[in-house]
């Protein structure tokens, strides 16, 4: 049997004093660590020491800080000849993993791995999910088009029994690992394998394959849910969203088919006990952790993010502060105040709040600059500062209009026109920079329910990107306007997104992407998709 190390975290209250649980932590961010022996770790509520203001995420947003210290050197004269450089990415070549998810159908498998895929992708690790599911659908449908056979993909082909589904449904599972592994081999960082993976054989397969290739390694990912509301939720979800295993099948009939085709892989379920396996296993999506033989930085960072997660329901709401004494000006960063169409919108903005929050609970988030603090000063919920959420440091160019930055650095203002996610000001920031210490900050909003976070235009754009699983390119030129409160409602497969805007003017700040200026940032959908793009 295992050895278990077991913590449990009290429920702590945000205003008492955090408990000083380091060594877990510290297990986990090692960047050569590894966890020998399981790592059992319960999360009724997720622990304040991940929390806002707890002691991680101050070491988080103090170390991020590091990319800001050139804005707190003295100005450069303006006779200084250009302004900073491109930042290269991250070369995360090294990094090869196949994350293989384990779990019965309706635990919530590819929640978590859209979830990671999106969390990695923001970072930019290079990410792709292998869903098993999508190749059979995949392949049947390419089967019926050319010989006009349609395959039966009820409860009885998921069957132990049935030898030759059975056959069938192995081969799938190999072909899609291949695929992974020749896409791995091809630049990829993390594949994930979403299937069941029920067994102690099959997940000996992949770790076999897996084995044969250098420097690529296995970690599994496990999925309980022992909640019985959840789990109806996700069987009514799967069977009323188009799935075309149930096309045209009436609801009822769908959902038996379904809770059979659960009992199936019930009957050869073993959870994972291979005490030489690297491992996570998620219970009710984070109520309870299990690590086992996390190694490295990647591992541990995969592992820190999945315990954060959490399927309650939540809004959270983004909003500009409002216009500022340097929007009216045309001038870029700085501390200035409101203006006073800025502070008119502060006032309106408690009524809008209580319409679209009710009597929930609701947490306010600001930077550490007046214009997100004026903007929240009426509204009467908790409020937190975050240095984190303060605007893109502009170094030399801070309080300048893009006029006269074009007219003193016309070079690198094309430069920064030609690439602005890369292009860092001297003495400041790129959005890549900005996105690496936003980081904490996005780990502290999956823990949370209701957050409203007052930022700026280059802060809401990272966080809105990651949320909307948008690619890196197009992040600068979302429009995030101001005087407009954006909700955003987690879902399954994506979120929803609801914008109110209120009726008092503002200048337009959004510069639309040179020699394309009708560009539109594509929104991804909250669907699930059922047919994959390998076959």
């Amino acid at each position: 049997m295992e050895d278990h190390i077991r913590v449990q975290f009290p429920r702590v209250s945000p205003l008492e004093d955090p408990p000083q649980t380091f060594g877990v932590v510290e297990d986990m961010q090692a960047s050569e660590g590894v966890v020998d022996n399981a790592l059992l770790i319960d999360i009724v509520h997720p622990p304040i020491i991940f929390g806002a203001g707890g002691p991680m995420l101050k070491q988080f947003d103090e170390s991020a800080a590091s990319s800001r210290k050139g804005s707190q050197a003295p100005t450069p004269p303006r006779s200084v000849v250009g302004i900073g450089n491109k930042v290269a990415k991250p070369d995360y070549s090294e990094a090869k993993i196949v994350l293989a998810m384990v779990g019965l159908p309706a635990r919530g498998k590819s929640y978590l791995s859209n979830k990671l895929m999106r969390y990695l992708k923001w970072l930019e690790y290079d990410v792709q999910v292998f869903n098993v599911g999508q190749l059979r659908r995949s392949r049947a449908r390419q089967k019926a088009l050319q010989s006009g056979i349609t395959e039966d993909h009820t409860s009885s082909y998921f069957s132990h029994d049935n030898v030759e589904a059975t056959k069938s449904r192995d081969r799938l599972a190999e072909d899609s690992l291949e695929m992974l592994i020749q896409w791995l081999k091809k630049g990829g960082n993390v594949g994930i394998h979403d299937a069941t993976n029920s067994t102690r054989s099959r997940r000996a397969k992949i770790e076999a394959r897996v084995a044969k290739e250098k420097g690529i390694h296995v970690i599994f990912l496990e999925s309980v849910c022992n909640d019985p509301t959840v789990i109806a939720a996700n069987v009514a979800l799967k069977v009323s969203s188009g799935d075309p295993d149930y096309k045209d099948l009436p609801r009822h009939v769908a959902q038996r088919d379904f809770i059979k085709r659960i009992k199936e892989y019930e009957a050869v379920y073993e959870t994972i006990t291979e005490p030489h396996l690297s491992y996570l296993r998620i219970t009710d999506v984070g109520n309870e952790v299990t690590l086992s033989r996390i190694n490295g930085y990647l591992q541990s960072r995969i592992a820190f993010y999945l315990m954060n997660l959490h399927v309650k329901p939540r809004s959270i709401f983004f909003s500009r502060h409002g216009e500022s004494q340097f929007n009216v000006e045309g001038k870029i960063g700085g501390d200035s105040p409101l203006s006073e169409r800025g502070l008119q919108y502060a006032r309106a903005l408690p009524e809008l709040v209580r319409r679209h929050i009710g009597d929930a609970p609701l947490t306010v988030w600001t930077s550490t600059l007046q214009r997100t603090i004026q903007t929240a000063q009426y509204l009467p919920y908790p409020k937190l500062t975050w240095k984190s959420l303060d605007e893109l440091d502009a170094g030399v160019c801070d309080g300048m209009t893009y006029e006269e930055i074009e007219q003193a650095y016309p070079e690198d203002f094309a430069n920064r026109d030609e690439d602005k996610f890369n292009y860092r000001y001297r003495g400041g920031e790129s959005y890549r920079d900005v996105v690496v210490r936003l980081e904490p900050v996005i780990m502290e909003l999956e823990r949370q329910e209701n957050i409203l976070i007052f930022g700026h235009q280059a802060i809401l754009r990272c966080l809105y990107a990651y949320f909307l699983d948008l690619p890196q390119a197009n992040l600068p030129y979302i429009k995030i306007p101001l005087h407009t409160v954006i909700k955003l409602t987690p879902k399954a497969y994506g979120c929803d997104e609801e914008r109110y805007t209120l009726p008092i003017g503002a200048v337009d700040t959004h510069r639309p992407k040179p020699n394309n200026p009708q560009l539109e940032v594509p929104v991804a959908g909250t669907a699930r998709e059922y047919f994959g793009k390998h076959v």
